[in-house]
């Protein structure tokens, strides 16, 4: 058995794993999902890059975990390899969901072709928020409609900072054991099947693995099933 605590993308919510969840609990794991300050449930609740790692930190100790695997999809890989550096011997594992990862003095924002200027941007213009998107925005991602309404229905607008604020590690993430899922189909470039370049650069160390899924960005909606037994294979590693 090993605690799951799972942490979605930007705008979302615990709410996004509530089809995951079942499946892992089912396998006799705990499930922690966890909503990161300013988003959802926990809407107006200031949060700068460091609030939300040490949102996650703190739903470790809180509950007491131990076996951790740290999930992060999206933005939210960002703050989950900072967590998993920081909880020390109580991490079994971290997985990134088709996500970001941090490198030390560099933003979400910054990693953008364009440096982040248009997220900056965006943030700026929407009263220090990065504003919702239409259900277009989740067109070619393997989604249903009533998924992409879900997503549109249940999204909230995520505090700027978190996204312009840099992360801070104290080592090298290839050196903690990690999965990387990388997903196949759909944004902007729906025919690259190959991570970024930091990502290939940290799955050359022998501690990572990576696992592809033919579906979008957002896997929880579109496969949870799959991407719950893909969790679970990689508690076991």
């Amino acid at each position: 058995m090993v605690n799951f605590v799972l942490v979605a993308g930007a705008r979302l919510g615990a709410w996004a794993w509530d089809e995951v969840a079942p499946h892992l609990r089912a396998a006799g794991h705990g499930v922690y999902p966890l909503t990161l300050s300013g988003l959802a449930e926990k809407r107006g609740v200031p949060a700068g890059q460091a609030t939300h790692v040490q949102d996650i930190v703190s739903e470790v100790e809180h509950q007491g975990l131990r076996d951790v695997v740290l999930v992060g999809h999206s933005y939210s890989g960002i703050p989950v390899g900072q967590a998993a550096e920081r909880i020390g011997d109580r991490l079994a594992r971290v997985v990134f969901v088709d996500s970001s990862v941090p490198t030390d003095g560099e933003s979400f924002a910054s990693a953008w072709p364009d440096g982040g200027a248009a997220v900056k941007a965006s943030i700026a213009e929407n009263g220090g928020f990065w504003p919702v998107v239409p259900a277009a925005h989740y067109e070619g991602e393997g989604l249903t409609d009533e998924q992409v309404a879900r997503l549109v229905r249940g999204s909230t607008p995520h505090p700027g900072a978190t996204l312009t604020e840099p992360a801070m590690l104290a080592g090298s993430l290839g050196k903690l054991p990690a999965t990387y899922i990388l997903c196949l189909i759909g944004g902007s470039e729906p025919d690259d099947a190959e991570p970024d370049e930091d990502v290939a650069e940290l799955l050359n160390s022998e501690h990572w693995r990576l696992v592809k899924m033919d579906t979008g960005h957002w896997p929880m909606f579109s496969q949870p099933r799959e991407l719950a037994q893909i969790l679970i294979d990689s508690a076991v590693e």
